[in-house]
């Protein structure tokens, strides 16, 4: 298995004799052939029939460019602060081409306190990507999802997965924990993912491509409600006979150090602050506007600089302060 570490070997060989998942000794392409069924695959999907969460980016009217505005929004953000903020874009922009047609400053403005901002920006570029390539269509294809600006592996994965019923790897956190615990035995994956976390989820992949998208969701939603990061509910777990992390006395983490990310006082808090000044703002704003934001004058020039380099804020000739009215280029996304 050239290429791949020992690890993505003991990983594949675990899958096969728990699950009876037959795996290639090399990848060909992203998603590869089919595979037999997992005897993971029946408990997980009659689980989410009936505890799936109904979500508007999950409806059965739920729109490609509705899926692609949540999976942005989602990163990094908990689904009750994305409820609103999803229904509040779409009201306001309900195709890619509305979006397009607005300045990049009007998505930011609109992102509001959803944090992580240049996601906006990102959300903006595709969107009229979307409307110049796309004739407005989000596409189906994966390679055009993933050439997108802003729009990595994950994203197009999931997109091409949830709102067109293709089959691939879908690989957020709460996908990779449960396959950590269920597979691997250990309590949390790696902080990165790793090409023998890609080989498991390839391995546990269903053949059929409606059944593999709602697998993919499905593990998901037991990640995210079940086996959760601080306090999983192995007792409500439809595959806890098979867990091998339950099997081996749910051993603790031993892995590099978990740390939590502060806000208060960091720069991220100060850049949120000088954002909402110019969120706030009817036109462009001055210095002192921004300085009355942030008392400390290194960190908020500092800040300042980061969200002008990052495309959020321009600066004027006279001084001032405004949102963007040009868009960014955005390097290709890993």
């Amino acid at each position: 298995m050239s290429g791949f570490p020992r690890r993505a070997d003991t990983m594949c060989r675990a899958a096969v004799t728990m699950y009876g998942c037959r795996v290639r000794s090399r990848p060909r392409g992203r998603i590869g052939t089919a595979m037999p069924k997992s005897p993971l695959h029946t408990p997980v999907l009659a689980w989410y029939a009936t505890n799936a969460r109904d979500l508007p980016w999950r409806r059965p009217d739920a729109s490609p460019w509705s899926v692609l505005v949540s999976e942005v929004m989602l990163q990094q953000t908990p689904v009750s602060r994305v409820l609103p903020a999803h229904a509040a874009w779409l009201d306001r922009w309900p195709t890619p081409t509305a979006q397009a047609a607005d300045e990049p400053g009007e998505a930011v403005r609109q992102w509001g306190r959803l944090g992580y901002p240049r996601r906006a920006l990102r959300l903006h570029a595709a969107a009229t990507t979307i409307s110049r390539r796309h004739g407005g269509d989000v596409p189906a294809d994966y390679d055009e999802l993933r050439d997108l600006p802003g729009i990595g592996d994950y994203t197009a994965a999931a997109v091409a997965s949830f709102a067109f019923g293709r089959r691939h790897v879908v690989l957020d956190t709460n996908v990779r924990r449960v396959f950590a615990r269920a597979v691997d035995g250990v309590q949390y994956p790696p902080t990165a993912t790793t090409a023998a976390e890609r080989r498991t989820a390839l391995a546990l992949l269903p053949d059929e491509p409606a059944t593999a998208a709602r697998w993919a969701v499905a593990t998901m939603e037991l990640g995210a409600l079940v086996c959760t990061a601080a306090g999983p509910r192995c007792a409500d777990c439809p595959i806890r006979r098979r867990c091998a992390w339950r099997l081996a006395g749910q051993p603790a983490y031993d892995g590099p150090p978990r740390r939590r990310q502060s806000y208060d006082g960091t720069d991220r808090q100060c850049r949120g602050r000088l954002l909402r000044v110019l969120r706030e703002a009817s036109g462009p704003v001055t210095r002192a506007d921004l300085d009355a934001a942030w008392s400390a004058a290194p960190q908020r020039e500092r800040a300042l600089d980061t969200l002008v380099a990052d495309g959020l804020v321009e600066p004027l000739a006279d001084g001032t302060f405004r949102l963007p009215v040009s868009a960014p280029v955005f390097p290709p996304t890993p």
